[in-house]
């Protein structure tokens, strides 16, 4: 199924909805049976009235997994980022077991291999540096010098590829040696510049990435027949893509916390014409990632706009902008922006209210609810807030007690999806049999 000819010329709002329609038809989908079927178009319904703030037939219920799949099936973390046959056998099990409203596909499982084979130096895993049963850490560090700004502003691509990649990922290093593209445009500029290619150091790491991309091509192949088997069952992705607030682009793995800590101060024009550069390229790294008949949801996950991490002043002016243009953005094609609001984000509400309405789902984890719902009630869906903690520590009977009132208090028209607030690892699975169970036999409308 491809994108209808037409579909440039449609408004945003048609975008969306043509998104949806081709979506909830499931066109590409070999369903295992004529249930399956009207299962999945129930679920995606279901989640798609709850988006457009309207009443679906019961409040939706969506859990946002990292490698809480292994842990259920019995299976070390380890096993299930190298034997990817048991990663997607853990994965179906979940999904059966659940039953839940969506494929929640767990986040938290890499490709393994593939990272060792390029000597990968932003992360640790189970079984590179952390014990089988450890989720993934992130290691962060400058990866971005404090003076290479100018560089990324000017050409964003040639930076990534000459400096970053070599700084993430060791075997890479040697890709600086890689002649400039601009030495493509003429015969004799390109022939010679080609034996640049035959530099040794330069050749070994055309190897590392070509095997690398190998390996992760075959996690891929599992992965993706593990999502078409569980929408043959029935169950749809939440998410269709990914993107970056540009701050947290920056922020999260160029320059690090303390890095761009010190750069609002010491340079905050840089940093935001860096964000401002970076606009383009995040809405289109979403826009690219959405196959068309898929899910026009794109998960946007705000590491550092939360209220503890920058004054309101100083959100204004750095995080709010560039966010606010990924956001409508990423509507104009007719996708559905999920920004996972980390921390949070009660000194935000009034502020995110000048997003248009019904163009994105603010997925909260530690922020008011009843506030939220009060002041975003008619601009946006909200979704999350069971907090890990109770998922991890609590009795069935607290989960429940906490749902129904989120239920009670929140559900009201539409445009609320029960979630815990954050990813779930090592939750209680009764627990979470509890959240899905509340929203099936409590949450009708």
């Amino acid at each position: 199924m491809t994108e209808p000819k037409d579909f440039k010329q449609l408004s945003p709002e048609e975008k969306l909805s043509a998104r949806i329609d081709a979506w909830l038809a499931g066109e590409n989908i070999v369903f295992d049976n004529v249930q399956a079927k009207a299962g999945f178009q129930e679920r995606v319904g279901r989640l798609a009235n709850a988006i457009r703030l309207k009443e679906p037939d019961r409040v939706p219920a969506v859990p946002i997994l990292g490698i809480f799949p292994a842990y259920y099936a019995g299976i070390s973390v380890k096993e299930a980022l190298y034997d990817y046959d048991k990663m997607a056998s853990a994965n179906r099990k979940f999904v059966l077991d659940f039953d839940p409203d969506v494929n929640a596909m767990g986040t938290g499982f890499i490709p393994g291999k593939a990272l060792e084979i390029l000597d990968y130096q932003m992360v640790r895993w189970a079984g590179h540096g952390l014990k089988d049963n450890t989720p993934y850490q992130y290691l962060e560090a400058e990866y971005m010098r404090e003076d290479e700004y100018d560089e990324l502003i000017n050409d964003p691509s040639a930076f990534m590829l000459y400096k970053y990649l070599g700084r993430i990922c060791k075997n890479l290093e040697p890709l600086k040696k890689l002649p400039s593209l601009l030495y493509t445009q003429e015969i004799a500029t390109l022939a010679s510049n080609l034996p640049m290619i035959g530099n040794p150091e330069l050749q070994e790491s055309l190897k590392a990435l070509l095997a690398a991309g190998n390996e992760a091509n075959r996690w891929w192949q599992v992965r993706n027949s593990c999502v078409q088997q569980s929408a043959a069952a029935g169950y749809p992705m939440l998410d269709g893509g990914y993107s970056k607030a540009p701050f947290d682009l920056i922020g999260d793995t160029l320059r690090g916390t303390i890095g761009v800590i010190k750069d609002m101060y010491r340079q905050p024009d840089k940093l935001i014409q860096a964000m401002d550069r970076l606009i383009p390229l995040v809405i289109k790294m979403g826009v690219e990632a959405v196959k068309w008949g898929g899910s026009p949801i794109i998960s946007v996950p705000l590491h550092k706009g939360s209220d503890v991490f920058m004054s309101d002043e100083q959100y204004r002016k750095f995080y709010w902008p560039s966010l606010k243009a990924l956001v409508i953005g990423l509507t104009r094609e007719g996708l559905v922006p999920r920004l996972f609001a980390e921390g949070s984000f009660n000194d935000r509400l009034e502020l995110i209210q000048e997003l248009p309405p019904a163009c994105c789902l603010w997925y909260f984890d530690k922020t008011d609810m009843v506030r939220a719902k009060k002041i975003l009630g008619k601009n946006a869906c909200i979704m999350g807030n069971v907090p890990a903690s109770l998922m991890v520590t609590g009795t069935p009977e607290k989960v429940r007690k906490y749902c129904l009132d989120l239920i009670d208090n929140v559900s009201q028209g539409g445009g609320f999806i029960l979630s815990a607030g954050s990813v779930l690892d090592e939750v209680k699975p009764e627990n979470l049999k509890m959240m899905l169970e509340t929203a099936r036999t409590e949450g009708k409308y």
